[in-house]
């Protein structure tokens, strides 16, 4: 995390200014065994999300039952993708709040928007194509 963070300082990654900003003041308020321990509960809910998701590939007799399988774990990472943007706007949109930046809140509601979409997307296209 130091060596991203001095990256991110000395311009080597470029990101945008409100993430900069976002960054250096999530960093000043948790400070090193903060952040520490943001990475180990982000890493075992992450890896808690992967045991618990459902449906596994497996191999079958009909191979259709395998298709069906397959994008069924697809259309899960999907929605697992789509929940982490949303968990990410929520922040966002209230950060914007408390510092009265109406730029940050309007990309904070585009990407809650986004974060909709994509967690929704299966229950979107079987809506649109009927099935």
């Amino acid at each position: 995390m130091k060596k991203l963070i001095s990256k991110i300082e000395n311009g080597i990654i470029n990101l945008p200014k409100y993430l900069k900003n976002n960054l250096n003041k999530f960093k000043d308020r948790l400070g090193d065994k903060g952040v520490r321990r943001f990475k180990h509960t982000s890493l075992a809910i992450l890896l808690v999300a992967i045991m618990v998701s459902g449906n596994v590939v497996l191999a079958a007799d009909d191979p259709l039952a395998v298709v069906n399988n397959l994008s069924n774990f697809i259309f899960g990472l999907i929605r697992a993708v789509g929940m982490i943007i949303l968990g990410f706007s929520v922040v966002q949109i209230g950060l914007s709040i408390k510092s009265h930046d109406p730029s940050q809140r309007a990309n904070g509601f585009l990407t809650l928007a986004g974060g909709v979409v994509i967690t929704f997307a299966k229950e979107i296209l079987n809506m649109i194509t009927g099935g």
